[in-house]
């Protein structure tokens, strides 16, 4: 079994729900790449709008005056793969040109009308995610019929509206959205069928982190949830090809231990 990739966050905010603060500037923010890659990172995402639940958006301005700083001065200093998770076009062109290499998208390239032109026009990775509602009104009653079955029909309509306008589709990963608009139940039906979504044929990211489910199920606060996190990637170690984490280094002796014990005789 090829161990899954390695995604380390990098808040560039004030108000994420995990680390807000702690990593918003560039000084701060090479620091911690730095100590990501240490531990076992195999990508970094940079993102500068929060997008917890009843988060407040930020402006374009503001959103790229936090993140194109740290990904040149994390650039200056790192030859890893670097993502920028934004759903706006200028904040991911100008983030290419600053020395990104990704562009990761929460809603799917459906926010920002200008995002599918720069998706055309560069050769990048893109990941694309399911959401339902936005971060401001996602948990407030969230509802589906079949999750599982939904989720997928969502990814093969995108998979084929980006097929349709030239995209190729060997470019392009998906994320169910762990907690973004779904319940704990919801949350756990897409965790244990996550292999009805690898069937689509694209890489798979599990962004699960510090997420409240985990909270709801084992009452850690947000600070003690990496064990939790990293139990959840190995679990799901055999299905998914990224996993995307505050805590690189216990996700990655999770998924050690994962890939020893699929390789024993």
């Amino acid at each position: 079994m090829a161990r899954p990739k390695i995604m380390g966050i990098i808040n560039v905010t004030p108000d994420s729900f995990s680390d807000g603060g702690l990593f918003d500037s560039a000084a701060s923010a090479c620091s911690q790449a730095e100590a990501l890659v240490a531990s076992g990172a195999d990508i970094l995402d940079i993102g500068g709008e929060s997008t917890r639940p009843f988060a407040e958006p930020v402006t374009e301005e503001e959103e790229l005056q936090r993140v194109i700083p740290a990904i040149r001065a994390i650039r200056e200093r790192q030859t890893i793969p670097l993502s920028i998770d934004t759903t706006k076009a200028e904040v991911a062109r100008q983030a290419l040109e600053a020395g990104a290499d990704i562009i990761n998208d929460i809603s799917a390239l459906r926010k920002d009308p200008d995002m599918l032109a720069l998706v055309q026009e560069s050769a990048v990775p893109v990941i694309i995610m399911h959401m339902q509602g936005a971060p401001g009104d996602m948990q407030v009653e969230p509802k589906y019929g079949d999750v599982v079955a939904e989720i997928v029909d969502f990814f093969r309509e995108r998979l084929a509206w980006l097929a349709d306008n030239g995209v190729d589709p060997a470019r392009i990963s998906i994320d169910p959205g762990i907690g973004f608009g779904k319940t704990l139940q919801h949350n756990l039906s897409l965790l244990k069928h996550l292999a009805d979504l690898k069937k689509l044929g694209c890489p798979l990211l599990l962004g699960h982190s510090r997420k409240r489910f985990i909270g709801d199920i084992t009452a850690c606060e947000v600070e003690e949830r990496d064990l939790p996190t990293a139990v959840v990637a190995a679990l799901s170690a055999s299905v998914v090809d990224i996993v995307r984490v505050h805590n690189v280094a216990a996700t990655h002796t999770a998924l050690q231990m994962a890939a020893a014990i699929d390789g024993a005789a």
